[in-house]
């Protein structure tokens, strides 16, 4: 059956918009669909995290932090300077070479050039409306300074809460099932707390004292990803106190804080995915959440949960912006 002529009016609106677009209408999981689609939910997970994908690439970080670059608390640890001194180094490093290697490999050094580029504009140009007058720096300020001190203050909290035995731990040989289980349900919490939080901060007084940091960013790159006020890293962060009363192990709320943190450096490159020999080999960018940062009011949350349908704020890259509700 041919696509209707209004239909394919907003498509090419929608492409003339972007220098580059996935298949559009863009959707949402098939998690909260009735009737049950259980081929539709394996397909979602494979796409996920099969074979080569973000999500797979922070669960292996995560662990890799745990085993090697993470101090292990014995019981009766208090706050010292020295462990969480490690923390922050570690976690500084992380931003620094995720945002820094994108930065220069897409933006610097323009290997890719506009291939997979959403917008047709280029991220990181001077301006008035950014601290240093200059987009990178700003960036790069609140991502280092504010971002990378409140990600460590979390995550201190909740190694020193799983140390003293404050909440619930669980080990692989508790409850094996348990264990792997719970990085499948993870990235459904990221995008509920993401999504309510989000959707609050674009409240007026919120949005003209906090959120508005971030959205000077409208041309993104790597280093939007984290440019936020230090409030607003409060609120997103805080997301991770869930794993104080949950049951589950420190490479749990790792993974969980990578996915959220790490996860929107690549979410915010501007490019759908990074390419090798004229393939794409990952998925980066996220054109879901891309489409808010040029209309805001629309996409709060992530396409992992339907939250945003529900709301009547999803914009599938077609629908006319004009027609959501506000």
């Amino acid at each position: 059956m041919p696509e209707p002529k209004a239909a394919q009016t907003d498509s090419k609106k929608s492409a003339a918009l972007w220098a580059h677009t996935p298949p559009l209408p863009i959707d949402t999981s098939p998690y909260f669909r009735w009737p049950i689609d259980f081929p539709a939910y394996l397909k979602w997970l494979k796409r996920s995290w099969l074979p080569v994908t973000e999500r797979l690439l922070f669960l292996g970080l995560a662990c890799l932090c745990w085993f090697y670059f993470t101090p292990h608390l014995v019981p009766g640890s208090s706050f010292e300077a020295g462990w969480i001194a490690q923390i922050w180094g570690k976690n500084f490093v992380l931003m620094t070479l995720i945002a820094g290697s994108l930065h220069l490999y897409l933006y610097r050094w323009r290997k890719q050039a506009d291939r997979l580029k959403f917008d047709r504009g280029m991220a990181n140009k001077n301006g008035t409306r950014f601290t240093f007058n200059n987009q990178v720096h700003d960036n790069m300020f609140w991502s280092l300074v504010s971002g990378v001190t409140m990600w460590t203050a979390y995550e201190s909290l909740l190694l020193w809460a799983h140390a003293n035995g404050v909440g619930y731990q669980l080990a692989w040989s508790d409850n094996p099932y348990l264990f792997i289980g719970l990085f499948f349900v993870i990235p459904l919490w990221n995008s509920f707390w993401f999504f309510c939080i989000h959707r609050a901060l674009h409240w007026p007084f919120l949005y003209r004292t906090v959120h508005y940091l971030h959205h000077r960013n409208i041309s993104i790159g790597p280093w939007s990803g984290n440019a936020m006020h230090p409030i607003e890293h409060v609120i997103w962060m805080g997301g991770a106190l869930i794993y104080i009363p949950l049951a589950c192990h420190p490479v749990h709320f790792l993974f969980s804080q990578h996915l959220s943190i790490l996860g929107a450096v690549t979410s915010h490159s501007g490019y759908e995915g990074l390419q090798a020999g004229g393939k794409k080999w990952l998925r980066t960018g996220d054109f879901f959440h891309q489409l808010h940062h040029r209309f805001y009011e629309c996409n709060y949350g992530t396409s992992e949960v339907a939250l945003d349908r529900w709301h009547g704020s999803f914009h599938d890259g077609q629908t006319p912006p004009e027609t959501l509700k506000k």
